[in-house]
């Protein structure tokens, strides 16, 4: 299965695409989607719109994944934080991709082992899941693949409940 996982940031929105069975993991892409600080937010949202409709149509996933909003900082970061999400989340929808959705502490529980996981060891983990030679230079891209792995291990769970039903 092929995972878009989204890491969103309204000056940086990382994105990584990954191949997975459920336990082997490849990278395919990863990079960021940068926008101008000084440009209005409306501006930034569209660039991030695009930016994501074009990774999409590149590398053509069968399912999106998006870390949840959390308040880490004032009302206002909270809000504007949560508008990147929603172009996110269109974008997804857009394109027909069934989306997960999980919490920061879900994604570093499942690939580090431990929900309060310091960057540094989710790049690392994120390093030696995906069999790269060097950790990914941007710790939003790191943050997306890390959502788009939490995403295939997952998968095999889901199905799994989705049977019993």
């Amino acid at each position: 299965m092929r995972i878009l996982g989204i890491d969103c940031g309204e000056e940086r929105t990382g994105y990584g695409v990954i191949e997975s069975d459920g336990r082997r993991h490849r990278m395919l892409a990863a990079g960021v989607i940068r926008t101008d600080p000084t440009a209005p937010l409306s501006l930034r949202l569209k660039e991030i719109a695009g930016g994501l409709r074009q990774v999409i149509a590149t590398y053509a996933p069968q399912e999106a994944a998006i870390e949840e909003v959390f308040c880490a900082g004032s009302a206002k970061t909270t809000l504007r934080l949560a508008h990147v999400r929603g172009v996110a989340l269109l974008s997804a929808a857009e394109a027909g991709l069934p989306v997960g959705e999980y919490s920061p502490l879900e994604v570093k529980t499942s690939v580090v082992g431990y929900g309060r996981a310091q960057k540094r060891q989710v790049k690392l983990m994120v390093r030696s899941l995906l069999s790269l030679a060097e950790p990914p230079a941007s710790d939003d891209a790191a943050d997306a693949l890390a959502v788009a792995i939490c995403h295939a291990t997952r998968q095999p769970v889901r199905a799994c409940l989705e049977r019993e039903r």
